[in-house]
């Protein structure tokens, strides 16, 4: 399978300024932007990074910016209102978490690193407005779909430093074309309308022809929002943002609706593989092949093999396919650090416990789930409002108020 049907069959390919998609198929350079506004990136992010290592796996040769300078002037892109400047020092600081990141999905792979602010710091503003601006038309610039939306009606309005972004990121695209042989750019399609000016501003100042490409934002089908977050907000690629167990968790959580698109995007799986994958999932769904497939393929990309094994086997705890006697120290600390703990100190009271841990919010709401039938010991259902001897595994227990993994304690006798 060539590049472009690849990418056309996982539903990768949204806008683009080439008539004939099979262009791809003959590698040359290409570049992905990404500014600092976090010190990590989100799933969201991660998709087009994905999407990157697929045209250096097809030969394509990879330069990933970090935005340096762009992140001193906020995108307007996608915001309803004017972003808050951040400090050189937070920015700095961002930049050093999203490069470690994009080394770390990038693993494997040869790509070039970069920083705008390396060729923009030189830059004066009347050699920027005579060299750049002067190749911009205001007509073309505000009716972009996200400078209309700030300055129309009921709009928030937009700073000219926010305004100036697209320009920016057009000179990117030409400083890149000049100095890295780009003729490529990648991106989101929430980034279109930035990804347009390098392109015109190159056949302007090069008479040249180069290109853009952007995927469609990935939906969540069952809710019809933008893919990426969990009940506790954004899903981080830093691990101390969102454990790897976290991250692990979160994909094998995700609905049988979207799971085959997730695993196109997310994944390196091949055509073959996911469909083999789907056939089987399709027989018994309650197994959840996909998705457990898919939490370990795209934490292995973001976090390595180790943490992936050590997610893996707190998960089969939660799950109750593995004891909770039998865990080597190592994961044992991990897992007590992933959900509540407690050393019981007031007998072996399960109530509460429940309350102790967090999992019910008193002791009344204790008793209603006890009643219920919706407390377990160690994955058995309980009715009893205390632990008895067995329960306790090399001193231990795990306390489960439902089914969801977030909804588990650690449980240990003095």
């Amino acid at each position: 399978m060539t590049l472009s049907e690849d990418l056309t069959w996982r539903g990768l390919v949204k806008d683009k300024t080439f008539d004939d998609i099979t262009w791809l198929d003959t590698p040359r350079t290409f570049y992905l932007g990404s500014d600092a506004s976090a010190d990590s990136l989100t799933v969201g992010n991660l998709a087009i990074y994905v999407v990157a290592r697929r045209l250096a796996a097809a030969g394509w040769k990879a330069v990933l910016l970090v935005g340096g300078a762009t992140t001193r002037i906020g995108d307007p892109g996608g915001k309803d209102e004017e972003r808050q400047l951040k400090s050189v020092e937070e920015i700095e600081k961002n930049i050093a978490g999203v490069a470690d990141q994009v080394k770390r999905i990038f693993a494997g792979n040869e790509f070039e690193l970069v920083n705008n602010y390396d060729w923009f710091k030189e830059i004066t503003f009347l050699e920027f407005l005579r060299d750049v601006g002067k190749h911009y038309s205001m007509t073309e610039l505000v009716q972009r779909d996200f400078i209309a939306s700030r300055m129309g009606e009921g709009g928030k309005g937009i700073s000219y430093a926010e305004f100036s972004y697209s320009l920016i990121q057009g000179y990117d695209y030409w400083w890149l074309f000049k100095n890295r042989g780009v003729e490529l750019q990648i991106g989101g399609s929430d980034q279109w309308g930035n990804m347009l000016s390098g392109a015109p501003l190159i056949r302007k100042r090069e008479g040249k022809e180069v290109h853009a490409l952007s995927m469609p934002l990935v939906i969540n089908k069952a809710t019809g929002k933008k893919f990426g977050k969990s009940e506790a907000g954004a899903v981080w690629l830093d691990p101390k943002r969102t454990t790897p167990t976290q991250f692990y968790q979160f994909w094998i959580n995700c609905d049988d609706e979207g799971v085959e698109d997730y695993l196109k995007v997310y994944t390196m799986l091949s055509k073959q593989e996911i469909e083999a994958l789907m056939e089987e999932h399709r027989k018994d769904p309650k197994k959840r092949r996909a998705q457990w497939t898919l939490a370990e393929e795209v934490t292995k990309l973001v976090h390595g093999d180790e943490p992936t094994g050590t997610a893996r086997a707190i998960t089969n705890i939660l799950r109750g396919e593995s004891t909770i006697d039998a865990v080597n120290p190592v994961i044992f600390e991990t897992l007590r650090k992933e959900i509540p703990s407690m050393k019981l100190s007031r007998g072996w009271d399960i109530v509460n416990a429940l309350v102790e841990t967090g999992l019910a919010s008193s002791r009344t709401e204790a008793r209603r789930l006890i009643k219920d039938n919706a407390v377990s010991v160690n994955g058995q259902k309980v009715q009893r409002d205390t632990f008895e001897e067995d329960d306790f595994k090399n001193g231990r227990l795990l306390l489960r108020k439902g089914k969801a993994f977030k909804d588990s304690a650690l449980v240990e006798r003095p």
